[in-house]
């Protein structure tokens, strides 16, 4: 992946995210290094510089001595690296060090060049700090994580390599890299700025596009189970709306039943008049969910092409101006919109297998066994799901409502963003479980159809899942069969046919 900074796609992060190589476009080399050579014009000038020759924070009026700039550099790491927790995902913690190389080469940061070499060597050979993820609030920039970050690149703390944690100052000499001495507006830049939140947030949001899609193929087999119309997702219904998203769900819901033998069974003589909203409705939930990911989307991918980092360095005139883009409020706004569409994905899957299992509902044999009362069947797997879903919607109360001054008031109102970007992915896998359950209900239900097929894309997908889990015709062990769905639904694989997506 050419790391272009200021002009990387969605898909482009996204492929960094799913493990892709990074390479730092030569063409911002020249703009790195003026930007350094500015930050030492200034300097030479005398004057108080926040960040650069004076204290951080509540301590910004406090004057430092030239002689003591280096040590001011590595005194904010080290005294600002003081976060809890388990480590950052290595997906999610490599992601934030593509994020923070693309905005130092943006040529506004102040920082040599030998530091943006030292941050893609190491994601180039795979050394990734050890970050503890909790302790930012969203404000100043991600400080405690960043530092943590940056603590590593100074032979500070630890690192992975191949998984393993290393000390530090050995995993780079391992490597033949050299750990960094920091000059002048180094430590602060790559402490401020928000690319723990948006990587964390950005992380969600891939997950949250991979489970919609998903949520698509499980909630027609779940249609196919019950024998639901498909004449709600006709065209022109949603084309009177006008709703892009709801559009262009209806028509690839519509598009995974063309050619059922299911459908075509009933098309004629279904006494029912309407379906249930979690199968007649499926496109204006899920396509409002499809807008919602777009929108946060949006947002996410401008931030992280952004430099948000404080002070700025504008070569062209040797200024550096203090403001406020490390405060992470458009990261929290995405992050809580992820955070409902997740929850949203979850719940309309959750009220289909509670259909599934209901006799009165879907017509099928009650909890989906051929011999209730003796099996219990798809009875507690329900309940499952259920216990999944209000636990997301526990965890989506919005995190950018939420403030806690901090740094003796200086930093009175903060985002909370990281907070909201580090439930996602424990959101995303509660929906995974909750669409695994819905992918075995719905299988079953179709099974009590047999000789008749559903469309080629989904009687794919339930051949993928009968490859590994059988029909169930009596009761059994449930959590391997469920393990098992749940590892299909984030097989690239499952996601058959045509389906709608954030982005290219």
């Amino acid at each position: 992946m050419l790391l272009t900074p200021g002009a990387v796609s969605y898909a482009g992060w996204r492929a960094i995210y799913r493990g892709g190589p990074v390479t730092l476009d030569p063409a911002a080399r020249p703009a790195i290094a003026e930007s350094a050579a500015s930050v030492a014009r200034i300097l030479s000038r005398g004057e108080p510089v926040y960040g650069i020759n004076t204290g951080f924070g509540k301590l910004a009026s406090v004057r430092i001595e030239s002689e003591d700039l280096a040590t001011l550099q590595r005194n904010i790491v080290l005294s600002h690296a003081a976060g809890v927790g388990e480590p950052m995902p290595i997906p999610i913690a490599r992601l934030m060090m593509a994020l923070k190389l693309a905005s130092l080469a943006r040529g506004n940061s102040g920082v040599a060049p030998a530091t943006v070499d030292l941050l893609e060597a190491m994601l180039t050979k795979g050394l990734v700090p050890v970050v503890p993820a909790q302790g930012s609030v969203g404000a100043s920039g991600d400080l405690a994580p960043l530092a943590h970050m940056t603590a590593a690149m100074i032979g500070v703390g630890e690192i992975f390599v191949d998984g393993t944690r290393l000390p530090a100052a050995q995993a780079l000499a391992a490597a033949d890299l050299t750990p960094l001495t920091l000059g002048p507006k180094e430590g602060l830049a790559l402490l401020n700025g928000t690319q723990f939140s948006t990587a964390y947030s950005l992380a969600g949001l891939f997950e949250a596009e991979r489970l919609y899609r998903a949520a698509l193929i499980t909630g027609v087999l779940s249609t196919e189970a019950a024998k639901g119309s498909d004449t709600p997702f006709d065209h022109r219904i949603h084309a009177l709306r006008g709703h892009a998203g709801q559009i262009e769900t209806a028509d690839a819901l519509r598009g995974l039943m063309l050619g059922s033998a299911i459908r075509a069974s009933h098309a004629i003589d279904d006494l029912r008049v309407q379906d249930p909203y979690c199968l007649r409705c499926q496109p204006q939930v899920m396509g409002a969910v499809l807008t919602l990911l777009r929108q946060a989307g949006d947002t996410l991918v401008t931030e992280a092409n952004g430099v948000s980092d404080n002070p700025l360095i504008f070569s062209n005139t040797d200024e550096a101006l203090s403001g406020g883009n490390f405060h992470a409020e458009p990261v929290a706004f995405a992050a809580d919109m992820i955070a409902l569409a997740l929850c949203e994905i979850g719940s309309l899957s959750e009220r289909r297998i509670a259909m599934l299992v209901d006799p009165a509902l879907s017509g099928l044999p009650a909890f989906l066994t051929p011999q209730p009362g003796l099996n219990s069947g798809f009875m507690i797997p329900q309940v499952t799901a259920a216990a999944l879903v209000s636990e997301n919607k526990q965890r989506a109360y919005p995190a950018s409502v939420d403030s806690i001054p901090t740094s003796a008031n200086q930093e009175d109102h903060v985002s909370m963003a990281a907070h909201g970007a580090r439930r996602l992915i424990g959101m995303a896998e509660n929906v995974d479980h909750i669409l695994a359950i819905e992918l075995l209900a719905g299988a079953q239900g179709c099974d009590f159809h047999a000789p008749l097929a559903s469309s080629t894309a989904i009687e794919k997908v339930r051949a993928m899942l009968r490859a590994q889990v059988p029909t169930l015709d009596h009761d059994r062990h449930m959590a391997p069969d469920m393990a098992a769905a749940a590892t299909l639904i984030r097989d690239p694989g499952f996601l058959t046919g045509d389906l709608p997506g954030i982005a290219a």
